[in-house]
């Protein structure tokens, strides 16, 4: 019989077939529509005057020109980003700790916290400018009310999700609070968190950039160059800001991905590759024509 002469499927080739192209779209994927936009932006731009629509090679050029000069004025963003995000992970979690302790401490710490996140930091920098003498300590410092809410509510709500049957074995065995924290609470916590750690990477760029707006003079970041440029009206030099600005909220976020996915890959769902589920639906959809497929005794 033929079904009888069919050679079955090698899983394991499968597996690799499968991961392999799922990989290689996602990756071609993002590559061919930014392909596409370059070329949109291209032709819009060859019949517009680049003082109104410059070329993706007029913003090339314009950075080329002075490249020590763009390169500066990123590490002065990325610098007030990066001590905002360690900032408002330290004292994020140090006040979600607390709070999941004890419920007076949250009432008392959460309000004012709510009221940091809704509060616009454009309404609070230029008040934050002017009690701060370091321009540096006072960017960082908007920047950080940006980032300092998901990270604390994220891990607050991962501190109390913890398996209420472990808590009880826990409980079981005498365990103190210190071995709670370590070997259950802080586990049960660090999905939630890291998805506040992702959430706060990009905040705190932002508050970085509005913080170096309004500080004017006070800072030279890529924000402070995209206001004078603004200026003079010279859009490449906006155009290279802006792209470096965007470029860096990229690698934010792939960087604090991939940290997020090397701390829980192994042990927690959400950091289990797409591949698998893809792979495993296959294979139960072969098994199952393979099952209809075969003769009845």
């Amino acid at each position: 019989m033929a079904w009888m002469s069919a050679r079955p499927l090698r899983p394991g080739l499968s597996i690799k077939a499968v991961g392999f192209s799922q990989r290689l779209m996602r990756r071609i994927i993002p590559v061919l529509g930014g392909l596409v936009l370059l070329g949109v932006w291209q032709y819009g731009a060859a019949n517009t005057p680049s003082y109104i629509l410059p070329s993706p090679g007029d913003i090339l050029a314009r950075f080329i020109e002075n490249p020590a000069l763009w390169a500066r004025a990123w590490l002065t963003t990325v610098s007030v980003a990066l001590l905002a995000l360690l900032a408002a992970i330290i004292l994020g979690s140090s006040a979600a700790l607390l709070m999941s302790l004890s419920r007076t401490l949250e009432h008392l710490i959460y309000p004012y916290a709510v009221t940091l996140q809704v509060t616009p930091v454009v309404a609070i920098a230029p008040l934050i400018l002017i009690y701060v003498d370091s321009p540096l300590v006072a960017q960082t410092l908007c920047a950080w009310i940006v980032a300092f809410f998901p990270i604390l509510a994220n891990t607050l709500v991962g501190l109390r999700s913890a398996d209420r049957n472990l808590e009880d074995v826990f409980t079981l065995y005498h365990a103190t609070l210190r071995q709670r924290m370590i070997l259950l609470r802080g586990p049960a916590s660090l999905p939630h968190a890291m998805t506040g750690v992702r959430i706060a990477g990009g905040l705190s760029l932002i508050g970085a950039v509005v913080a170096e707006m309004v500080a004017g003079g006070g800072g030279f970041g890529l924000a402070f160059l995209m206001v004078e440029s603004s200026y003079r009206l010279d859009i490449p030099a906006m155009g290279v800001s802006l792209l470096l600005i965007a470029a860096t909220g990229i690698a934010f976020h792939l960087i604090l991905a991939v940290l997020s996915r090397r701390l829980l890959q192994g042990w927690h769902e959400s950091a289990q590759d797409n591949v698998q589920d893809g792979v495993q639906d296959s294979e139960h959809n072969h098994a199952t024509h393979h099952h209809s497929t075969a003769p009845r005794g």
